[in-house]
């Protein structure tokens, strides 16, 4: 029986335990599904009592053992889980308060002055916007602000990731690739942020309430007693430092290569570069610790990315749905058919997909358009040209970061749920003009973890050839070029404009909302 790795994966709608050997296959696969996938007590909130997803953890180690998985031959362990969600623990390490995540949009905006000395930060008109944002933006500030007594108490803050493995050693440690957010962090140097920093002077935080870092493939420490009593685990088991989902989904799609850059198709899309050197692509926003030790991720997010199939199938796909249950099958699988349907260019309707806006950029008054309608078009076209419009997106994060990077790319890996799509990699393919590429396992997140673990054991000598032994190309999509031609005139003559041009109407709408 065949040495294996258990890669827990915590993301927003659900958690996956995968075993993995050491070819990057998938041994066995247990799935436990958040339902609600967060709580709203307040407009704007997206909270959830940590506690589930350590349930659920040991809940999808019981699955494990249900399929007959051999939990004996596991020789490390290792976590993944979305970024930017935090816990806040008492001195007993239980959490004070349900865990917030990323989606929530709650702001403090009453806020404490900040020292004397920082203040003319606050004074330049990109630097200052962007300080306050980031004040607004951070939970821990709401929390020393509105409920006082409980951050009294507030003995760590961890990410979900952090806490997790906090269960499962006993030991206040995560990974360096696991730190994004609003933290005091310093990105460049990818350690907590000198004590000098202004970071810590605008958050509530603590150095003593930040966890230990532990750079990627290196151990968090081994699971306690009591924790291989309850789930079977083998004693002893090394818990080894993964990253954040986005780090570990590009590490586990092969993106850590010469040219290669990374296509996310989740509930955010993002297009991901992974780079030697710290670069900003947008101003003021940082590059993010890689999942490979001493390097960065140049990276492009659009905060709405294939949210955007979900919010079509509940809004316009009844038929689908309805289709779906009778040939048990999904409506996404179904939803493919309207982009066959229909010419590439959606016959001139073209989408801007800020259905949800930007930190940074485009930036918050952003909203979604839609033009050229005619008498000719239909949902289909409405489908393909709001897959046509993410692709768009992507296609400018992707040259503003060779901009700024100097790296060229010849190939895209893409991952995530839309991955899942011929027809999307496609219509990928021929509006970038470049070959499209999807590795053998839809688990990527899940694989980057399992990479980090498997160097830890030294199944491989190096990176690359663990890439090379764990990552295999699934199914490639090349570029038809009479598509691409049609897509780059519509892409130069029409879509780079539109956001320029309607800017000043997003403005009014945010004035016009305000003041009603």
């Amino acid at each position: 029986m065949s040495d294996s790795i258990l890669a827990i994966d915590n993301g927003t709608q659900s958690l996956r335990a995968l075993l993995f050997d050491r070819q990057g296959q998938v041994l066995h696969k247990a799935q436990i599904h958040f339902s609600p996938a967060y709580h709203t007590p307040q407009a704007g909130a997206a909270e959830m009592d940590a506690e589930h997803y350590w349930q659920a953890l040991l809940d999808a180690i019981d699955l494990l053992k249900q399929q007959g998985a051999r939990l004996s031959g596991i020789k490390a362990m290792t976590v993944t889980a979305q970024r930017t969600s935090l816990v806040f623990l008492n001195k007993q390490g239980r959490p004070l308060r349900p865990a917030v995540l990323w989606t929530d949009q709650r702001q403090c905006l009453d806020l404490p002055p900040l020292p004397w000395h920082q203040r003319p930060l606050t004074w330049l008109p990109v630097i200052g916007k962007a300080i306050q944002g980031f004040r607004q933006r951070a939970f821990s500030n709401m929390l020393a602000r509105y409920e006082p007594e409980l951050w009294q108490q507030c003995h760590k803050v961890v990410q979900i990731g952090g806490y997790l493995s906090y269960r499962l050693t006993g030991h206040y440690r995560d990974s360096i690739a696991g730190q994004v957010g609003y933290l005091p962090f310093d990105y460049k140097r990818q350690r907590w942020a000198s004590p000098l920093s202004w970071r810590w002077r605008a958050l509530s935080l603590t150095s003593e309430q930040m966890p230990e870092l532990v750079a990627p493939g290196q151990s968090l420490g081994k699971i306690s007693n009591d924790v291989a009593l309850q789930t079977g685990l083998p004693n002893d088991l090394p818990v080894i430092a993964a990253g954040g989902d986005k780090a570990c989904e590009i590490l586990g799609s092969g993106g850590h290569q010469e040219g290669v850059a990374c296509l996310s198709f989740g509930t955010t899309a993002t297009v991901n570069v992974a780079s030697h050197h710290y670069r900003e692509v947008t101003s003021l926003m940082p590059a993010y610790p890689a999942a490979v030790a001493d390097q960065y991720l140049l990276e492009v997010m659009l905060f709405r990315g294939f949210w955007m199939v979900s919010w079509f199938k509940e809004q316009f796909g009844q038929l689908e749905q309805l289709l779906a249950e009778q040939q048990n099958t999904v409506a996404e699988a179904l939803l493919d058919d309207l982009i066959t349907a229909v010419e590439p260019g959606s016959d001139g309707l073209i989408l801007q997909p800020y259905w949800g806006a930007g930190v940074r950029q485009p930036g918050p008054e952003a909203r979604g358009a839609i033009i050229g309608f005619g008498d000719q078009h239909t949902r289909a076209h409405l489908y393909r040209a709001m897959i046509e419009g993410l692709g768009y997106g992507l296609k400018e994060g992707l040259e503003r970061i060779q901009r700024r990077s100097g790296q060229s790319t010849r190939l895209l890996r893409v991952s995530g749920g839309g991955a899942q799509s011929d027809a999307i990699l496609q219509l990928t393919a021929d509006l970038f003009g470049l070959p499209v590429e999807r590795v053998h396992t839809t688990e990527t997140s899940g694989l980057g973890a399992a990479l980090c673990a498997a160097r830890y054991l030294n199944w491989y000598p190096n990176l690359n050839q663990a890439q090379q032994g764990m990552v295999r190309v699934g199914q490639r999509f090349e570029p038809d070029r009479l598509h691409h031609q049609r897509y780059q005139s519509l892409y130069q003559q029409v879509y780079l404009k539109l956001y320029p041009r309607l800017h000043p109407l997003y403005q009014a709408l945010s004035r016009v909302n305000r003041h009603h």
